[in-house]
């Protein structure tokens, strides 16, 4: 999403990095990861949560 925003411009996707708490842009296996855990038997006892996937961006 943020590639169609930038359209590739270094300053925009600095400007977009800056804003993170984490000090980086997450990325699509990062975010893949965490679904693929939560359909997981390791997360079998999760339920009714809304998990946040920003590094941060919400809590802040």
């Amino acid at each position: 999403m943020v590639d169609r925003v930038t359209r590739g411009s270094a300053p925009a996707e600095e400007a977009f990095t800056s804003m993170q708490p984490i000090g980086r842009m997450g990325t699509p296996e990062e975010v893949t990861a965490t679904a693929v855990w939560l359909c997981s038997s390791e997360a079998s006892f999760i339920t009714g949560h809304a998990l946040v996937v920003d590094g941060d961006t919400v809590a802040r």
